[in-house]
């Protein structure tokens, strides 16, 4: 799910669902049993025909369901998150949504309720491991009560980089970008295991990442370095070993934002972004990281918002049934669980919930991401199978898909919360962050500077900045407040006014393109803001390390790399 932005744009949204005047149901609409249930004897022992032998048509609705909830509890929540549950789905709490809905998943968010008064302080979903767990937790017990009794699926976007949800007390891995600029992807699938099984011990279920869009123009802002590269082989390599990673540690793997987001600068959170390119650059370049991840294992791929002209013109790619059936389920063999962008982004909603919801579930999605109105669509696919615009066979397919994923993936004990953040994860992920490094200008051994130096950010920045001041000192350096050769963080969003032409040093943590720009003497791309990449920053500015990582996009007057291999 591309929802870097989402905190900005969900607000607007409940505000326009507050104002419908027609109240939620105080219970689920009249209910009609499967057609052809199950027999106990034809069941057999196996738990996804039995728990579909239990499923009424409100079931199977609530099942392709994956909306959010607010407050960091499942059972107990401050008064704004009670107040913002209210507003999506007429309950308190997320477990009260789960029962009312009879939901098969929920997606784990970082932003809050809007209070009006300013008179409390609401939580969010991801104040750190610990709370995310006895969350999770909560929303399992919750998940057990309803028919079929299958557990949960529990999502989040947790791609790191710029879109990163549970940010306290985890181990962070550099972004895609990075791992594309280290182009080594046995470095990859060791970082995304430690990642699988930080989430895993947190109680997640499903990761909707890695990004296997392939980067193309550098106004693409909103994939940026959330994308591994512009070489659609070298990042269906790298989509592969993330898979892998994260699939080994018992958490499913979601790649987006199918059929590719890349090769666009428009942001579906606006409107409907055009992909103008022939069907011959789709296959050459869009598809090779997704083919990849499906054939490595992914459990789950996300449709994008985006008019792929060259498979349905016209049509979001969500919403087409050549893209979401003829192209994920016939050419590239996709049997798993496929899953929307969100519903509540504008291209979804140019139609009622409950017709989008539908419309969605023809073209060949499986679960619906964050509808705007949970009754809204709830009934409308109820609705449509009494009128015959939705077939049972394919919601009854459709949740088979899911429970499928739920109730027969292999499970592993899961790890302990103390390993999250520990320091054996970050020993197996720091070995990524140093190998994606890259001097783009400048010298290729250290030390990089002599002398004491002063560490500039802009005001967004000032983490990081101290950081890398932390990080400098340990490694020998003398930082000072002012005076010293400059070094100069910039990062997402960031313009050419923002660079410094005093700077000695100046540090792309994004992408790497602002580097043609900069007039320092040295330029380095981390591709990251993370602990572990300003370490390995700092380590070389030092002469402790030298830079092995190479531009996986193309830099205006910049070579990829300005030291030999």
């Amino acid at each position: 799910m591309r929802t870097a932005r989402v905190g900005l744009v969900v607000p607007l949204l409940l505000a326009a669902a507050a104002c419908n005047d027609e109240p939620a149901p105080s219970a689920a609409p009249p209910q009609q049993s499967v057609s052809a249930t199950p027999s106990p004897s034809a069941t057999g022992s196996d738990p996804v025909a039995a728990a579909l032998g239990q499923m009424s048509d409100a079931d199977l609705a609530g099942q392709v369901l994956m909306p959010y909830a607010y407050g960091s509890s499942a059972t107990s929540v401050d008064k704004t998150s009670a107040a913002g549950n209210q507003g999506l789905a007429g309950v308190n709490t997320p477990a009260e949504m789960i029962a009312k809905f009879h939901l098969g998943g929920l997606i784990l968010v970082s932003f809050t309720a809007q209070d009006p008064t300013g008179a409390t302080n609401p939580t969010t979903n991801v104040e750190n491991p610990k709370q995310v767990r006895e969350l999770t937790d909560g929303l399992q017990a919750a998940a057990a009560q309803i028919p079929g009794g299958a557990p949960l699926m529990i999502g989040i976007d947790q791609e790191y980089g710029v879109v990163t949800r549970v940010t306290n007390g985890v181990t962070m891995l550099p972004s895609a970008m990075a791992a594309g600029a280290a182009a080594q992807p046995p470095l990859t699938e060791k970082a995304w295991l430690t990642a699988g099984q930080e989430l895993a011990a947190m109680g997640v279920t499903v990761d909707f990442a890695p990004v296997a869009d392939t980067l193309g123009p550098p106004d693409n802002t909103v994939i940026g370095s959330r994308s591994f590269g512009a070489d659609p082989k070298a990042n269906a390599a790298q989509v592969a070993a993330s898979v892998r990673g994260l699939e080994k540690a018992g958490v499913t793997a979601g790649l987006k934002h199918f059929p590719g987001h890349g090769h666009t600068s428009g942001d579906s959170h606006d409107g409907l972004p055009v992909v103008t390119q022939s069907r011959a650059a789709w296959d050459a370049q869009d598809r090779p990281p997704f083919q990849s991840g499906i054939q490595a294992g992914a459990g789950v791929v996300m449709s994008g918002h985006l008019d792929v002209q060259a498979l349905d013109k016209g049509v979001p790619a969500t919403f087409s049934h050549k893209v979401m059936t003829d192209e994920l389920r016939g050419r590239l063999k996709f049997t798993g669980v496929a899953v929307t962008d969100a519903m509540n982004m504008p291209p979804a909603m140019k139609w009622p919930p409950g017709e989008a919801a539908v419309r969605a579930l023809n073209a060949g999605n499986d679960m619906l991401l964050m509808p705007p109105d949970i009754t809204a669509a709830r009934d409308g696919i109820v609705a449509a199978l009494k009128n015959g615009t939705l077939k049972r066979e394919r919601l009854v397919e459709a949740v088979t898909r899911i429970l499928t994923l739920k109730l027969r993936k292999p499970t592993a004990p899961r790890p302990d919360i103390a390993t999250v953040g520990s320091p054996a994860h970050a020993a197996a992920v720091g070995p990524l962050s140093t190998a994606a490094v890259t001097v783009l200008r400048g010298a290729c051994a250290g030390p990089l500077i002599t002398g004491p130096v002063s560490v500039s950010a802009d005001d967004v920045r000032e983490t990081a900045k101290q950081t890398l001041i932390r990080e400098l000192q340990t490694a020998g350096v003398k930082v000072q407040p002012t005076g010293g050769s400059l070094i100069r963080l910039v990062g997402y969003g960031d313009k050419p006014a923002d660079l410094d032409p005093q700077a000695t040093i100046t540090i792309a943590m994004d992408t790497p393109h602002l580097l043609s720009s900069a007039t320092s003497k040295t330029l380095i791309a981390t591709y990251s803001s993370s602990r572990l990449s300003l370490t390995a920053a700092a380590n070389l500015i030092a002469g402790k390390s030298k830079p092995h990582g190479k531009s996986p996009v193309p830099v205006a007057g910049l070579p990829t790399s300005a030291c030999p291999a």
